[in-house]
């Protein structure tokens, strides 16, 4: 950084509320009403704040939708600078302590959000993802997006009914889906079941620390998942510490769109996502894109029909593993159920 650079970026930092900030945003992205939320301060004050940090380079900012997040970016001399000062901050701090507890408060009351949707609409669940183009469009392009195989394991997270695990039983020897919803999982189960699917199966599964060692899975897929994750970049991350050498991660999501009715009505956290910003997520944790597909609606379809994009990433085959902080690589943590 130029030292010009530098000077403005320290001084926009060095007040208490645009540090609180920062603190926040080394955790994960969050939008003005987040952060008014958990701060305690009013939104045009927050706005204010955010204003400066973004103007000295520490922090970025992106549309979705109606709806504008803000995030540190590594990628940046200013976001590396942001970080490297928080990193000094001592986390058992009373104030820096109760920020961080309503955050996740309040990350928990969303997921909680989207959890019952899932509860509610567990067995309409492959009806819901045909709101968008075609399904077996889709699934045509996702089966040619991954090759052919053969691959050991499969792992599928946001698993829903299984129909991942169904679609590709034919290319891999053991299939795993992961979920956190029960009632979804006891669906999957019995339909897998049904569509004599022996070699896969399901169990209870966070997307965000997934009881798996790093290195294992030869293909990972995260279908229609991103959109109600309140932290997407952080669920890239662990697909990625799972991934082997040489493995793919499958992201099949929307296409940026305005449906602003989908955050109420279907849980949705993000209105769809652009090419760059998924390839940005996919670098940051150690993968190579590989390929981006988009399928778009025909001529004469409901404005309300989505683009869905399919993104292909891979492991470089002499890479080391993306640790998990806290978890050594050889470590198997069995998930319940």
């Amino acid at each position: 950084m130029r030292t010009a650079d530098l000077v403005a970026a320290l001084k926009a930092a060095a007040e208490p509320t645009r540090l609180r900030i920062l603190l926040l945003l080394a955790g994960g992205e969050l939008n003005v009403k987040d952060l008014t939320l958990i701060l305690g301060q009013s939104q045009p004050r927050i706005s204010r704040h955010l204003k400066l940090l973004c103007e000295a380079g520490l922090i970025e900012r992106f549309r979705d939708g109606s709806w504008v997040y803000f995030h540190i970016s590594d990628r940046q001399p200013g976001g590396r600078l942001a970080l490297r000062l928080v990193s000094d901050v001592d986390p058992a701090e009373a104030s820096v302590r109760r920020d961080r507890e309503r955050a996740e408060a309040l990350k928990r009351e969303r997921e909680a959000t989207a959890q019952a949707f899932f509860e509610q609409h567990a067995a309409d669940w492959d009806r819901i993802r045909t709101l968008h183009v075609a399904e077996n469009d889709v699934e045509a392009a996702m089966r040619r997006a991954i090759g052919d195989g053969p691959f050991g394991l499969f792992v599928d997270l946001g698993t829903g009914t299984g129909r991942t695990l169904e679609l590709f039983a034919d290319r891999f020897t053991r299939g795993l889906g992961l979920d956190v919803n029960q009632a979804m999982l006891n669906y999957a189960q019995a339909n897998l079941k049904s569509k004599g699917c022996l070699n896969a199966q399901v169990r209870h599964g966070d997307i965000y620390s997934l009881s798996l060692a790093d290195r294992q899975a030869d293909v990972v897929v995260m279908h229609q998942v991103l959109h109600f994750l309140s932290d997407p970049a952080l669920a890239i991350r662990e697909a990625a510490r799972v991934l082997a050498p040489g493995g793919k991660l499958l992201i099949i999501d929307f296409a940026p769109h305005d449906l602003e009715f989908l955050r109420s009505r279907e849980a949705h956290e993000r209105l769809g996502f652009p090419h760059e910003q998924v390839a940005g997520w996919l670098k940051d944790a150690g993968l190579v894109p590989k390929s981006t597909e988009d399928l778009k609606p025909k001529d004469g379809d409901s404005e309300e029909i989505l683009t869905v994009t399919i993104w292909l990433a891979e492991r470089p085959a002499a890479q080391a593993s993306v640790a998990r902080i806290g978890a050594p690589a050889e470590e198997v943590r069995e998930g319940a159920g």
